[in-house]
């Protein structure tokens, strides 16, 4: 019998491959698509970027400040209640 790791792991690892692979091919897309430089004023910065990286920027930016908010709203309130719960069952 081989000791490897188990099939589903193989598996896993393409997906992410593929995933990966479709993110940079979409970004690299976004941003030849959009290579017109845009000036942004933030009151007090004053910057020029590419159109294509404002709008990765702006994406990033929204899916860490969602992830962020799902995780302290939902993900944090539950694993503080599960540890309670563990300590309440321990005692």
């Amino acid at each position: 019998m081989e000791s490897g790791p188990p099939q589903e792991f193989g598996l896993y690892r393409i997906i992410f491959i593929i995933v990966i692979t479709l993110a940079v091919a979409m970004g690299l897309l976004v941003g030849t698509l959009n290579s017109d430089m845009v000036n942004v004023d933030l009151l007090w910065v004053h910057l020029e970027w590419p159109l294509g990286l404002l709008i990765l920027s702006a994406l990033s930016m929204g899916l860490f400040l969602g992830l962020g908010l799902a995780w302290s709203f939902t993900i944090l309130p539950l694993r503080i209640r599960l540890r309670k719960l563990r300590n309440e069952n321990q005692a």
